[in-house]
């Protein structure tokens, strides 16, 4: 198989290492706006550098791996689906819904597959947790609590380009939320705060933000992420029902430390950061991917899906900005 991957970045490099030492990949051509960078990595894992992203598209691969910065996603995904070719994008598809439903429409239109890069659902402690949920060994989920939290902030030159903290942080846990328990978000009430560093405030944006969420067969969740989490990136969730309670993202490396007498040690080495964490999550996607684009597995993680948890997010934005909740009906979808 020959894949075409762009955007060659801290992820992107991630994923064309991925790429270069999977088993069906025989051909892998690398694109990015920087042709430089694009012709280190292609050397660094002995793939083809393309002198731009446009020679992706006509060099006969068999699909795109889009990993470039975003605010080129849903163009990307345009491209791919009116040259028929399968596409792996990295979230969000656009920085606002207007772009994504834009995007899912050019996929339907053309009868292609987008698969989102929503690497959660790949790791394990997720996938048996899942299992616990659907199987009924908790017994009936009353709570839910979900926390995302990154060691130190990006640059201030992301924040505008991200999407803010609720689509780019917090909708993973919105979107692994919903393939746990099988159910919809009806309605939200979300804040948000700017204490931290000036950048946040002058970006329009919050370095830490909190929802509370409802699900349709009313489990209550509460959803936290912070960019200022000094002792290290922590994605846990913890799921609560009548029987038993379980932790996904608790080891010996979660950043936290016990002020019990007889509680735990302190972790050694805390995760220090979403590559280290996920490493195993992002290798999976990949190879499910390649597997969708050779029509041997159904797509486990399309556009549709990824919307709904965009149109979370972005009702938690109108919660955050309006001081009141926000039912998810309000959000608009692809048929309305």
């Amino acid at each position: 198989m020959r894949i075409g991957l762009i955007g060659t970045g801290r992820i992107g490099a991630f994923h064309a290492g991925v790429l270069s030492r999977h088993r069906e990949v025989g051909s892998l051509v690398v694109a990015d706006t920087d042709a430089k960078r694009a012709r280190e990595v292609a050397d660094r894992i002995g793939a083809t550098a393309a002198p731009s992203v446009d020679e992706v598209f006509t060099w006969g691969v068999d699909a795109v791996v889009i990993a470039s910065a975003t605010a080129a996603h849903a163009d990307l995904i345009g491209r791919a689906a009116r040259s028929g070719l399968p596409a792996f994008c990295e979230k969000p598809i656009a920085l606002d819904l207007p772009g994504t439903l834009g995007a899912l429409r050019e996929v339907d239109s053309a009868g292609t597959v987008l698969q989102l890069g929503f690497m959660r659902r790949f790791d394990a402690g997720y996938g048996t947790a899942r299992e616990l949920v659907r199987s009924g060994r908790l017994g009936r989920l009353h709570t839910v609590r979900a926390i995302t939290a990154d060691p130190v902030p990006p640059p201030a030159a992301y924040l505008p380009l991200s999407g803010g903290l609720y689509r780019d942080c917090l909708v993973h846990d919105f979107d692994i939320l919903r393939w746990i328990t099988g159910r919809e978000i009806v309605d939200v009430y979300a804040t948000g705060s700017d204490a931290g560093p000036a950048m946040f405030r002058e970006a329009g944006d919050v370095d830490t933000a909190a929802a509370v969420l409802t699900l349709d067969d009313g489990v209550l969740v509460s959803a936290m992420a912070t960019r200022c989490n000094g002792a290290g990136y922590d994605v846990r969730m913890e799921l609560c029902g009548e029987l038993d309670t379980v932790a996904v993202g608790l080891d010996d490396r979660t950043p936290i430390t016990s002020t019990e007498p007889q509680g735990p040690p302190p972790a050694d080495k805390p995760w220090p950061g979403f590559l280290e964490r996920f490493a195993t999550a992002y290798e999976a996607e990949l190879d499910a991917f390649i597997q969708v684009a050779a029509g041997e597995l159904a797509n486990p993680c399309d556009g549709r899906e990824a919307l709904e948890a965009l149109r979370v997010a972005e009702a938690c934005e109108v919660s955050r900005r309006e001081h009141r909740p926000v039912r998810i009906e309000e959000i608009p979808g692809l048929d309305g």
